[in-house]
Parts: structure tokens; sequence; C-alpha cells
């Protein structure tokens, strides 16, 4: 396996497994609806928003846990 290879590899496994860890930690079940979303802080969550969007799109459609940038009102 080339250095390329491995570099791509192990940046991968660093984006999915930032993805999981921040998604186990910050899961609120919202009292109106009973229903979980993965909550994103105000001050950084709209960067980490748009970085994990990809694998949020998936995750959504097999799991159907909701996303949100800040607290829900």
């Amino acid at each position: 396996m080339s250095r390329a290879t491995r570099l791509i590899v192990a940046a991968l496994l660093l984006y999915v497994g930032g993805y999981v860890v921040f998604r186990q930690t910050h899961i609120e079940v919202w009292d109106r609806d009973k229903q979980a979303y993965v909550i994103f802080p105000d001050h950084l969550g709209i960067a980490l928003y748009y970085l994990w969007r990809p694998l949020s799109y998936v995750d959504g459609a097999y799991t159907k846990i909701g996303f949100h940038i800040g607290p829900h009102q």
C-alpha cells in the first residue's frame, strides 16, 4: 500500500470516527416530538454541521435521527 493510500485511509477513518464520537455524545431527545436529534453547538456547530453533512444524510436515512444547530427552543 502506498503512502498516499495510507494517508487517505487514515483521514477517512478520522473523519468517520470523529463523527461517530460526536454523534454519540451530542444526542438529545426533544420533549415536544419525542425524537432524537444530534445537537451541534452554537459556536462551532455550523462548521461541524457542514463538515459532517454527507455522513449525517446517510445516518439520518438509516436511523431517522434529526440534526439541529444549537439547542431546541
